[in-house]
């Protein structure tokens, strides 16, 4: 696929229900489907890839986590399927969240389906979350690679939700793989910890000098989704989603910004390849 100067998002703030069955996670996917399908309908312009948020396809609760020997997918299970015909109809890729069965799972999965209703690929998370209202390491295992996909020439990776607390990462993927955006899809609930989640999300957009779209699920308990730019500052702020309802909002990436921001501000041109140095204590 040739490069181009922009990139179009649908970033999904979508409701997700209770649910303890595959049968309501299936009605689930069908009104998410709809709602995506009425959003691209409406967009005045093209869209290139479509977001929703970490465990897009179910909710994100103990009852729930408790039936994931009967909930959670295989990678060509209900999720893909659903997802793949909007991907072929519409000529967009898609990027989805859901409970991944198999081998050494489940894993809280990210999968990417492209135009053609192939899978692109699929991303574990590896830092499970384990405090306030998070409890993922009781019913989850961690994943063990990263994974990164190209749309017209930019490269995107997806991480989720606690992966942001841990900078390497982001790091990684940028200095390393030359990613130029970042896809942090989560669940993050109102507890303790909700109002430290904003700083990470612009210090990782700031610091590694890309876009960077942190993605929650709505509700009221939820909400107030954030996407950054390469840089930001008081006249450029982040793009604030709704305090909990759902949003469906267009966003556009562009390879100037990125590029003014990193002419501007020479953070990653001014690294050191290592910082193993001299120490001198006293």
């Amino acid at each position: 696929m040739p490069k181009s100067e922009t990139l179009t998002l649908l970033a999904c703030q979508i409701d997700i229900p209770a649910m303890t069955t595959v049968a309501e996670r299936d009605a689930h996917l069908l009104t998410s489907v709809t709602k995506v399908l009425a959003n691209l309908d409406a967009s005045a312009k093209t869209v290139d890839l479509v977001v929703l948020p970490e465990l897009s396809s179910i909710d994100y609760s103990r009852d729930t986590f408790s039936k994931l020997d009967e909930i959670a997918e295989p990678l060509d299970g209900a999720s893909f399927q659903a997802w793949r015909k909007v991907a072929i109809e519409c000529g967009v890729y898609i990027s989805y969240g859901f409970a991944r069965a198999g081998e050494g799972g489940p894993f809280i999965c990210a999968a990417v389906v492209g135009p053609d209703g192939q899978l692109v690929g699929h991303y574990d998370k590896i830092h499970l979350a384990q405090y306030g209202a998070s409890m993922e390491k009781e019913y989850f295992n961690r994943g063990n690679h990263l994974f990164l996909f190209e749309i017209k020439g930019f490269r995107l990776a997806p991480i989720i939700c606690y992966d942001i607390r841990i900078p390497e990462l982001s790091r990684t993927l940028v200095v390393d793989q030359n990613v130029d955006a970042i896809l942090h899809c989560g669940a993050y609930y109102r507890d303790t910890s909700f109002h430290t989640w904003h700083p990470f999300a612009i210090a990782r957009a700031l610091e590694n000098q890309v876009f960077f779209l942190s993605l929650n699920r709505a509700g009221a308990t939820y909400g107030n989704s954030l996407f950054c730019l390469p840089w930001q500052d008081e006249s450029t702020p982040p793009l604030e989603f709704a305090q909990t309802s759902e949003e469906f909002k267009i966003i556009t990436l562009d390879r100037e910004v990125q590029r003014k921001a990193r002419r501007d501000y020479t953070f990653l041109e001014d690294r050191l390849e290592d910082y193993r140095i001299e120490l001198i204590a006293r």
